[in-house]
């Protein structure tokens, strides 16, 4: 492959053209829910600027909680853009919590793990003072659906939902991204969900029928290496749905994302 196509491999706002449209719409959509839900935010767990939780508590305080790591490659977007997934989940009465970290290249993938990790373990200590005892069901979209893979074993995680992700990251080595991630061998080892052992936790595995062939064709890899590892696993390709499109099953309290969390809790 030339530099050009190992590029193109991997770049979806290249492959869907009104994805910066798209993007816009979502982020206005966010500014509006955290304007109705203002009561819970930019609560630190660490030191670090982005090092801050957006939760949206349910009313019972022991209803499901969707934990949820935001994507753009660990090099884009924040927490406060995907405010508008908390729509989905919270019309069944769930709970959603929105934890942020740093960005490449400030940060490295191994810092960003640790921070995701770090922020899991606030939680585990300060739900309670939150309202949020129920299980909780970790889930990311593209960079954090890896992030989440990776977190599945913490002790706070009862299931996954993940949305389109990368789950194995040596390719990711000879494309433009890495020019911010600046991956090391220990890095794609430790970090790609399709090399380290499976965690034997309900799995949902989704991604957009429209989606680039390398993300649909690491998705179906978890898929299979966790069946092959017996850990309860599920393949769920959203017909017609491309890597921004595919968010708006998460959002509608109607979509087949929501509706699959509701079957992980």
């Amino acid at each position: 492959m030339t530099q050009a196509e190992r590029d193109a491999a991997y770049n979806n706002a290249a492959a869907v053209p009104d994805s910066a449209a798209l993007n816009a719409a979502r982020r206005e959509a966010s500014v509006l829910y955290r304007n109705a839900h203002p009561y819970h935010l930019d609560v630190a767990y660490g030191d670090k600027p982005r090092e801050m939780w957006d939760f949206y508590p349910a009313a019972d305080s022991r209803a499901p909680c969707l934990v949820f790591i935001h994507g753009g490659y660990w090099q884009l977007n924040r927490r406060e853009d995907f405010a508008c997934i908390a729509e989905g989940v919270a019309a069944h009465g769930w709970s959603v919590a929105l934890p942020g970290y740093t960005l490449a290249p400030q940060a490295t993938l191994r810092d960003i793990v640790a921070e995701i990790l770090s922020a899991l373990d606030w939680l585990e200590a300060h739900r309670h003072a939150y309202g949020m005892l129920g299980k909780i069901i970790l889930s990311g979209w593209s960079a954090g659906a890896q992030l989440a893979a990776i977190a599945l074993a913490h002790n706070v995680a009862s299931a996954a939902l993940l949305i389109s992700g990368v789950y194995e990251l040596a390719p990711l080595r000879d494309t433009y991204l890495n020019e911010r991630l600046n991956l090391s061998d220990r890095e794609i080892a430790y970090f790609s969900p399709l090399r380290q052992p499976m965690v034997n936790r309900p799995v949902t595995i989704a991604y957009g029928t429209e989606e680039l062939p390398a993300l649909i064709e690491d998705a179906q890899k978890l898929h299979t290496a966790r069946q092959l590892a017996r850990c309860d696993s599920t393949l769920l390709p959203v017909e017609g749905a491309n890597h921004f499109t595919i968010l708006r099953q998460l959002m509608s309290p109607l979509g087949v994302l929501t509706a699959e969390a509701l079957k992980l809790a």
